[in-house]
């Protein structure tokens, strides 16, 4: 080594250093100011991981969090529950293209001629025509903070069934259809859940092994795990939920549906940490060990991160690729994938142009999301220099409105779009029938915000105030041009009289 390559590397060297401690004041400052009790970040940057955290891991016995602790990271376990999938196919033991039933020959949808077509490949890029998920009132569900990013959890058994997959395919006659196989893309947790159960066809093993010994145990993920037993022999969080006067409650349960029951694992069950999700990264984004092209090559990674399925004006991205959400920010690609528990949040972002990668987790509701969303967006840009910009609305036009206020809905959710005279506005809460029938707390739901659209002419809004700051949607219309629907997360929300 040359004295000045010695000299550029001690440069190096002291940049990453002040970086990283930039990060770590940002992410505690921006903690403090949402009040959110922990919050764990983790860092890829020109092959360096970098974490810090702040806070603690429960309010109540506030032991620190460090980028070992585990959260529920919700429905980023998409992303393991499609590159299990992936290896299967390149194993040649799953076809993309076949439909579900040649792996899942019992099941039944609201419509047979559905069912009798769906593939594979539908679930996978979100184009199954499947509503949301399947509820069970009988226990939690998550609120709408979920719902308005990620919509992930919702208990998928019931009370008169053993919580299995199985059993969940069993119910899923009873899911809404929304639209065709292939008609359109509408993020669905039931429909990953339902390709957890062709991992089990398929594999003749519980969808938690199979996926530890396809991907997770060949890759060291050794904190990355779904039974609440393993999360209880390491360091973990706790979710925390605000009430209506602003305090703080445990979140339980700790996931969003009870312990024992496996049906929503594939779609969101696994718990994570910041160091785990680093290491996940660098496999997505081909920055090779050993042990990876045993469980994927480069080029099946890499198709997973190409657009399979539009999204049209969603914050959370421009397509689904298979386990992504893919997105351009500030002129550059990326994919990710986040989640939101009971009370818990997670993001994880990666940028292949730059090798970077960003996680954050965080522990409190609703304020973690915004959180998450302010540490990712000063990652980007303060360690590549991507920055990403909020577009502004249209000014309020109250005859235009007349079209788009009322009610719309999912079998959980209520969403309410107001004209009060000033301002355009947006309302997400649980079904009141729901709140009251369940067994457990569930987190508060969002008042109204001030949203407004984004052309003259056009039916994409945003939202820009309050919990659901940024994010993006648009008003679905019929051949007649009535208003329809509403689009938010990539999920249709139905009109509802």
């Amino acid at each position: 080594m040359t004295a000045q390559q010695g000299e550029q590397n001690k440069q190096d060297k002291q940049d990453k250093q002040e970086i990283a401690q930039e990060l770590a004041a940002f992410v505690a400052e921006a903690a403090k100011a949402y009040d959110v009790p922990g919050v764990s970040v983790g860092v890829l940057f020109e092959g360096t991981e970098l974490c810090t955290a702040h806070g603690v891991a429960t309010a109540a016995n506030p032991v620190p969090i460090d980028e070992r602790t585990l959260f529920h990271i919700a429905s980023a376990t998409k992303s393991v529950t499609a590159t299990a999938l992936t290896r299967l196919a390149a194993e040649g033991k799953v076809d993309f293209d076949a439909t579900v039933r040649t792996y899942v020959p019992e099941l039944k949808l609201a419509d047979e001629a559905h069912a009798a077509r769906l593939t594979v490949r539908n679930l996978l890029d979100h184009t199954g025509g499947l509503e949301w998920n399947l509820i069970d009132t009988g226990s939690s569900v998550n609120s709408a903070h979920a719902d308005s990013t990620h919509a992930d959890t919702a208990q998928a058994g019931s009370a008169h069934d053993d919580g299995t997959l199985a059993a969940f395919v069993a119910k899923l006659e009873a899911l809404p259809l929304i639209g065709a196989p292939g008609a359109r893309a509408s993020y669905s947790q039931a429909g990953y859940n339902l390709l957890g159960r062709v991992i089990e066809k398929v594999t003749g093993q519980p969808y938690e092994q199979a996926v530890a010994e396809l991907v997770l145990t060949p890759l060291g993920l050794t904190d990355t795990v779904f039974d609440l037993d393993d999360v209880m022999t390491r360091k973990f969080a706790v979710g925390h939920n605000r009430d209506a006067q602003g305090t703080l409650h445990t979140a339980t349960p700790w996931k969003s549906y009870p312990a024992g029951t496996h049906g929503n694992n594939p779609g969101g069950g696994a718990a994570s940490c910041a160091r785990d999700l680093l290491r996940w990264a660098r496999f997505h984004l081909g920055q090779e060990t050993a042990a990876d092209n045993e469980v994927l090559s480069v080029q099946d990674r890499r198709s997973m991160q190409e657009p399979k399925s539009e999204l049209r004006g969603s914050t959370l991205g421009d397509a689904f690729g298979f386990g992504w959400f893919l997105k351009e920010i500030g002129g550059v690609r990326t994919f990710g994938h986040g989640g939101s528990g009971n009370g818990q949040f997670a993001e994880l972002l990666m940028v292949p142009e730059h090798g970077f990668a960003v996680a954050v987790l965080s522990n409190c509701a609703p304020e973690g999301y915004q959180l998450n969303q302010d540490i990712v967006k000063w990652a980007l840009e303060h360690f590549i220099g991507v920055a990403e910009q909020d577009p502004e609305p249209v000014a309020y036009d109250p005859r235009r409105n007349r079209d788009v206020v009322g009610r719309y809905a999912i079998d959980a959710m209520n969403l309410d779009v107001l004209d009060d005279g000033e301002r355009l506005a947006l309302a997400v809460g649980i079904k009141p029938e729901i709140r009251a029938a369940s067994e457990t707390d569930m987190p508060q739901d969002y008042p109204a915000a001030a949203m407004g659209f984004l052309a003259e002419d056009g039916d994409d809004y945003i939202i820009t105030e309050g919990g659901l700051k940024g994010q993006r949607g648009y008003f679905t219309r019929d051949e007649s041009g009535a208003v329809i629907g509403i689009d938010i997360a990539g999920r249709l929300f139905g009109r509802a009289g």
